[in-house]
């Protein structure tokens, strides 16, 4: 017989009644936490969270067949959710449109985590001007075999090209291996305008630590550097913001620091079960960061300075496709990340003396976003292994199709 299913907890939140669902359930088995203590958690840090994430469309990336398996991304807003819920309609430049959620209280995190959400991922506008972002999010993307200490000092290259043209970053980890920088701008101008801004920023930072930074877009072109992604800007992309639980089992969060802290503490450090204490010792330290709104008009004038970025050379198929000039193979597509490396110790376990020569940062396994969740892609560059002794392409040794009986809509 199975044993019988915990009933749901009522929480009275600031006067609103929020239904927990499988309270009890073990969401992160290391530190043994439940679905309870997750919301507990977000209710301790409710004031920093809502700073991040607060009165903004979001995504939900709801994990609700549990942390091991891949989260499903959804845009719309739950048909039958509650009054204190808002909602705002975005339009997407493929000419779709979605009425996504937005909260604007404790209540409305717990209610989004109650629905499986583990990190909040908002778009960087206000529910009131959907057209005109109001935050520039600076990725600091390390590479594989990228040390703390090198992303640290590209985050204060960042912070001096940002201060250099008048802008305030304020740094937080990513949760995983990272740092993002937020930028409170004027909502004074488009989306193509902030992505240029960030961008022109990226490019900056490259040439001021040219081979510890990078603004190149092509993954497989970046070496052992940190990648400043300036695409996270887009209109369609979102970040997990400040107070994110992420999925990983130490159930790590995405911790707001000061600039005296980035060199000394460690993504490891802060998790649901660190975060709250440092909370309650210090606040947030973005407290101020809603009253450092700058403009972007320095950002733009380099960027006319430079001039266009540098574009990658065009296939001569015909297709249109760019052509990487660096000599990669696929070996994979799968919809896990578990197959994804089973495949890729298949392909090694093939080619052990080209295995052997492979750099960290040649090694490509890739998140690619499907129309609803995550699949995985699997490339190799052979770039370190003489000409000679490179293995061709071969055929893929899983070749997930994540479309496959999906219909346009």
């Amino acid at each position: 017989m199975s044993p019988a299913k915990t009933p749901p907890e009522i929480l009275d939140i600031d006067g609103q009644e929020v239904r927990v669902t499988s309270p009890d359930r073990v969401v992160f088995p290391e530190p043994g936490l439940t679905k309870l203590d997750l919301v507990r958690y977000y209710l301790s840090v409710a004031d920093g969270a809502l700073r991040g994430a607060g009165g903004r469309p979001m995504v939900l990336k709801r994990f609700s067949k549990g942390l091991d398996q891949e989260p499903f991304f959804q845009k719309r807003v739950p048909e039958n959710h509650p009054a204190f819920i808002d909602t705002a309609t975005l339009r997407y430049a493929s000419g779709t449109s979605a009425e996504e959620t937005v909260i604007r209280d404790a209540a409305g995190l717990a209610w989004v985590v109650n629905l499986g959400c583990l990190d909040l991922n908002p778009h960087p506008v206000r529910a009131e001007d959907l057209d005109h972002p109001d935050e520039l999010r600076v990725d600091l993307d390390p590479m594989p075999g990228v040390d703390w200490s090198q992303i640290v000092d590209v985050a204060f290259i960042a912070r001096d090209v940002l201060a250099d043209h008048g802008l305030t970053g304020w740094p937080k980890t990513s949760g995983s291996r990272g740092l993002h920088i937020l930028v409170r701008i004027r909502p004074e101008w488009e989306y193509a305008d902030v992505r240029l801004a960030a961008e022109t920023l990226a490019r900056e930072v490259e040439n001021r630590a040219p081979g510890l930074a990078t603004a190149r877009w092509w993954k497989e072109e970046r070496g052992e550097s940190v990648f400043v992604d300036f695409n996270q800007n887009a209109k369609d992309r979102t970040v997990a913001s400040a107070y994110s639980i992420r999925a990983l089992p130490d159930a790590r969060v995405s911790t707001p620091l000061t600039w005296d802290e980035v060199r000394d503490r460690r993504p490891e450090e802060f998790t649901v079960l660190t975060v709250p204490e440092r909370f309650r010792a210090i606040g947030d330290p973005h407290a101020g960061i809603d009253d450092s709104a700058g403009s972007l008009d320095a950002l733009l004038a380099l960027a006319t300075e430079l001039g266009p970025a540098e574009k990658p050379p065009r296939g001569s198929d015909g297709s249109g496709r760019r052509a990487s000039t660096m000599p990669l193979i696929e070996v994979a597509r799968t919809k896990t990340k578990p197959e994804a490396l089973d495949a890729l110790e298949a392909w090694k376990t093939r080619h052990p003396r080209a295995s052997a020569a492979l750099h960290p940062a040649d090694v490509m396994v890739d998140g690619m976003r499907g129309s609803s969740s995550l699949w995985y892609r699997v490339r190799v560059n052979l770039q370190h292994i003489p000409d000679a002794e490179r293995p061709a392409q071969e055929e893929l040794i899983a070749d997930y199709d994540p479309w496959a009986g999906r219909t346009a809509s």
